[in-house]
């Protein structure tokens, strides 16, 4: 490529991105391949640019980048084509981070995996979030830091070699044959990574790996910002002069939101802050409980990027295991609970359950009291010693506005940990910063996860915070209203399809603030075998999603999102949230969720049609 006639094509892009570029925090499944996901992208945005096309109508047609937005998006995959351009290499071999530490992670924990040690070369001074010891004894990386003047002065090392570059602007590498990986930083927009050499190509995907399960890429608007001073040969200034006031806002918001007692944290993703609970609790344990087995306990149908992290993080620590925990349909969190922590006393192991109340996609909730009372039983080793009581790390996602974890409140006596996602209900779909409370029981532990945030460079932007702080005083009340919608709707399907089964929460459970505004539907069907029966449901279900999308475009999309401000979202959770998840575990069912905003009577008839046509 020339460089001028590509750095003038991707001004008439800049000029002319669509709104969703920027604003959309979930991809639509009707304009996304996963198999494909930047390569569709960028193969097409390529022969927008062949044709010199940058017309809004063209941009706004092209397929889905990555997943919006944890794992990459358009302007993420732009500016990784425009640095891959200036640096001579793929696109896929340049890879975006909103964290200046986690590309660095991205590749020592392969490493760790392949067996092969990792020099780590740096000019000046290592950024002061990143714990050299912490990284050795916690995450159990093998690594050695070499000090040096410049790029030049890397020698041959028997393994990889990193090159951690500082600079203002992020979009050209300094590269050579003894330097695997350049890490670009940029003190306010994040990080870029750069593969070097055909001999390291396998690395891409599990750097990509990492940055879907444990952080996020870029965002978006950082990623113009990037682009805008490399067009414009500029660098500008983005420290944000309400940055404290918009965390004060935030922070004040969530603790009167949860009721807890602990200072909140604030992650740029809701998986960015599960990962800090992880790493955080086993640093803890490593402390504590010296020498003894870990068990994460995990449904095994939750939402697939919960049951991937997990499944990673035991893979990288020899004594960090993932234990089944059944919760939906036949089988009861309550019964499960108590049958795998008898078995973990049995084995004198540190216990950490995550799970999500109510469940998704069943929607369920259990007997909070019979919940309690089996985290609490006093259980015993086989030589009679106090076992390790568990800590129940809490997804509450669906339900953030229930008060779990205050003076009184139904797991204040356990040691509880409260996270949620917040391109859900807390930022009503604008941008993906989750959070995490926990209770007094928990204080030291929140102190271990803090430092594993910081560690990973995960903590929220500045643009998240400026987000929450609008978005979330209103987010009860829009969880109220979107409740009732559903609520609505959820009725006019059971008078309406009768036979159909629905999965909601009952009006004794509504009572008590469980007021999700998402339901999932099994709907009926009919053949001779199992498999003809399961065939057709999901053929039904398919047919279900296209006729509300295709006569409801304005509103209903075929998405995963929940929590949003307008509109109706629908998927498959096999297909879409638990992507990862073993297939005998996968849900093919179909999931809504309903906003507070949108023609609910229109929704009501096309649904009525739909059943007519059955």
């Amino acid at each position: 490529m020339n460089n001028n006639k590509m750095l003038n094509y991707i001004k008439d892009v800049l000029q002319n991105i669509p709104t969703g570029w920027l604003n959309l925090t979930t991809h639509r499944l009707d304009i996304y391949n996963e198999k494909l996901a930047k390569t569709e992208f960028l193969d097409q945005f390529e022969n927008l640019y062949k044709n010199n096309n940058a017309d809004a109508t063209a941009l706004n047609q092209l397929p889905t980048a990555y997943d919006y937005i944890r794992l990459g998006h358009p302007l993420s995959c732009v500016l990784e084509w425009v640095i891959a351009d200036l640096n001579n290499l793929k696109p896929e071999a340049v890879i975006s981070f909103s964290s200046k530490t986690t590309p660095i992670l991205s590749v020592l924990r392969k490493n760790l995996l392949d067996n092969k040690k990792t020099q780590i070369n740096f000019v000046g001074q290592l950024p002061s979030i990143f714990d050299a010891d912490i990284l050795r004894t916690v995450y159990g990386y093998n690594f050695e830091l070499n000090q040096v003047n410049s790029a030049e002065d890397i020698s041959t090392f028997h393994g990889s070699t990193i090159f951690i570059n500082q600079q203002d602007g992020i979009c050209h590498a300094t590269l050579n044959n003894n330097i695997d990986f350049t890490v670009n930083l940029h003190t306010e927009l994040g990080s870029v990574l750069l593969v070097n050499g055909e001999h390291n190509t396998s690395y891409i995907s599990d750097i990509q790996h990492v940055r879907r399960r444990e952080t996020i890429a870029m965002t978006p608007v950082n990623c113009l910002a990037a682009l805008n001073d490399l067009i414009n040969d500029t660098t500008s200034d983005y420290t944000s002069s309400t940055l404290q006031s918009d965390k004060t806002k935030v922070l004040a918001s969530i603790k009167e939101i949860t009721g807890s007692p602990s200072k909140p944290l604030v992650g740029s993703s809701g998986l960015s802050i599960q990962y800090a609970i992880m790493m955080g609790l086993i640093h803890d344990a490593l402390i504590n409980h010296k020498g003894k087995d870990i068990k994460f306990i995990v449904p095994p149908n939750c939402y697939g990027g919960t049951n991937d992290q997990a499944r990673r993080v035991a893979a990288c620590i020899d004594n960090v295991e993932v234990v089944d925990l059944p919760v939906d349909g036949d089988n009861d969190m309550v019964t499960s609970i108590d049958t795998v922590l008898n078995t973990i006393a049995s084995q004198d192991a540190v216990p950490y359950i995550i799970a999500e109340i109510p469940t998704n996609p069943r929607v369920e909730v259990p007997d909070l009291l019979q919940l309690k009372a089996a985290l609490s039983k006093v259980r015993h080793t086989p030589n009679g010693d106090i076992a390790i009581d568990p800590v129940f790390i809490l997804d509450q996602t669906f339900c953030p506005n229930v008060l779990f974890l205050g003076e009184d409140k139904i797991l204040s006596s356990v040691r509880t940990i409260s996270y949620a996602s917040g391109s859900k209900f807390p930022s009503g779909g604008h941008c993906t910063a989750g959070y995490c409370v926990g209770n007094t029981k928990t204080q030291d532990l929140m102190v271990h996860i803090e430092n594993h945030l910081t560690l990973c460079d995960n903590e929220a932007t500045n643009l998240q915070y400026e987000i929450l702080a609008k978005q979330l005083p209103s987010m009860n009340q829009r969880i109220k209203d979107a409740y009732s919608n559903t609520r609505e709707f959820v009725n006019f399907i059971h008078d309406t399809l009768p036979e159909a089964k629905i999965n909601f929460v009952s009006e004794a459970l509504a009572e008590q603030d469980f007021t999700p505004s998402v339901f999932s539907l099994d709907l009926p069907t009919k053949g001779n075998t199992a498999q003809e029966k399961e065939d057709y449901k999901r053929a039904l279900n398919l047919k279900l999603i296209n006729l509300m999308i295709t006569q409801i475009p304005s509103e209903s999309k075929y998405c995963v999102s929940y929590g949003q401000l307008n509109g109706c979202y629908w998927t498959i959770p096999a297909t879409s949230t638990q992507g990862t998840t073993k297939e005998g575990d996968k849900d093919y069912i179909v999931r809504a969720s309903l906003s507070p905003n949108l023609d609910l009577e229109l929704h009501k008839k096309v649904f009525l049609d739909f059943v007519k046509s059955m």
